[in-house]
């Protein structure tokens, strides 16, 4: 099935999709690389739903540097303690104008503009005792000194008893939204889960009068119990610490996506994190300049996870100087149907080296299966048809090689590569008699 017939659903009804610049440039992205990502995803991937372009960590700090964070360093503010960009790396900023021009560009090219900011309230705003906008509170009086993020030291949290504390979030989103800021990913947020601090942020983002997706971050030791809050507040939340390009890390979002798979929906989503694929580490806290040490039958394995799964994608890689196979995964439009156009996505199998997933067509005419092998060399696997939902008068389609699969009418023969994946589509063939 192709997206000729079968259009993107509205924005609520599927997870976000877009790019972002912690996998490839770290805390050090300029300008330039994100007007190239843009351009390279307006040319290529926006007809295929990708649509976010997303500035991470640090973009207000002028020293940055790959590998690790300066301490003490020396953040662009405005007079009210608000974050700016750094001119040196983002040029159009000059003159207090933010990123007002940057998003402009990008809304230019039919995309929305994103951007990271760290829980709480600059400390060099709180030395300075900067004033908190439209109060008569300052910085030193709304800050928690003792809420410090354990891998940041540019920011301390807030003190949400005080009611200088809202009027500080109000300010930094109001500004944000001034900006066309179109997606917010709040750090810091989740682990351990600083409930006040989320429930403060959501409330800005309401007052500003945009509407701007809220992502939660870093996901570690996430519980299911946090559920409801988290959809009130939220977009999307990852369930993880940063995943990297190893397939330790993509095996161990197996079970967690098999725990929150069947509550994703319009309500909110589970994100898995960035996908580490193509051109990463070219200025990033973890490793050196390379393209992703996944294998590529790991790499469709961890898109056929993030997709039967319905977690957010966003792509971690340097778009223009990544290989054209990983593109040409990013853009297969049947494979991505499954995140689009699926329901009751759920896993349904897991033995020893065999994962098995399924999901029904939302047209309630087709069912969809993923198999997985964790097996560390080539394995084939015999899989019952009615242990992934499908009857003996099903045509079977793998979507990643656009190829029918031939089936005995009792089970379907896979033949996976070490850490493979097939995901298939399994329809009644009205051909047969």
């Amino acid at each position: 099935m192709t997206r000729t017939a079968r259009p993107l659903p509205a924005r609520r009804l599927r997870p976000p999709m877009g790019w972002n610049s912690w996998d490839c440039y770290g805390t050090t992205v300029t300008e330039e690389e994100v007007l190239a990502n843009a351009v390279f995803m307006r040319e290529h991937l926006l007809p295929h739903g990708w649509d976010t372009v997303v500035v991470d960590i640090q973009w207000y700090e002028p020293t940055a540097r790959a590998h690790g964070y300066n301490p003490d360093a020396p953040l662009v503010l405005d007079g009210h303690g608000r974050q700016l960009p750094a001119p040196n790396r983002f040029p159009s900023a000059a003159g207090g104008a933010g990123f007002g021009p940057l998003a402009a560009r990008v809304h230019a090219m039919g995309l929305r503009f994103g951007l990271h900011i760290m829980r709480g309230v600059p400390r060099r705003a709180v030395e300075a005792a900067l004033p908190v906008l439209g109060t008569e509170f300052t910085a030193a009086d709304v800050a928690d000194t003792g809420s410090v993020c354990p891998w940041n030291s540019d920011n301390y949290g807030l003190n949400h008893d005080h009611p200088g504390a809202q009027a500080y979030y109000d300010s930094q989103v109001a500004q944000f939204a001034a900006w066309g800021v179109d997606f917010v990913k709040a750090d810091d947020m989740l682990f351990p889960y600083h409930e006040r601090e989320i429930a403060a942020y959501a409330r800005a983002v309401e007052r500003s009068g945009r509407a701007i997706e809220l992502s939660l971050s870093p996901g570690t030791d996430m519980s299911l119990a946090r559920l409801d809050h988290l959809r009130e507040h939220a977009t999307m939340w990852r369930v993880c610490d940063d995943l990297w390009d190893r397939w330790e890390d993509v095996e161990a979002q197996f079970a967690r996506m098999a725990r929150w798979a069947p509550w994703q929906g319009r309500a909110g989503w589970a994100d898995a994190d960035m996908l580490p694929l193509g051109h990463i580490g070219i200025r990033a806290e973890r490793g050196a300049d390379r393209q992703s040490a996944l294998t590529h039958p790991e790499q469709v394995s961890l898109l056929t996870l993030w997709l039967i799964s319905r977690s957010p994608l966003m792509m971690g890689g340097d778009l223009p100087t990544s290989p054209q196979d990983t593109i040409a995964l990013l853009t297969n439009d049947e494979a991505l149907d499954v995140l689009w156009h699926s329901t009751g996505n759920q896993e349904v199998l897991r033995e020893r080296d065999l994962v098995l997933w399924t999901a029904r067509d939302t047209d309630g005419h087709a069912r969809y299966a993923a198999v997985f092998s964790l097996a560390d060399e080539e394995r084939r696997f015999e899989v019952p048809l009615g242990s992934v939902g499908a009857t003996p008068r099903d045509r079977v389609r793998e979507l990643w090689t656009h190829t029918d699969t031939a089936h005995d009418g009792r089970q379907l023969a896979a033949v996976l590569p070490a850490h493979g994946a097939a995901l298939y589509r399994l329809a009644e063939d009205s051909r047969r008699e």
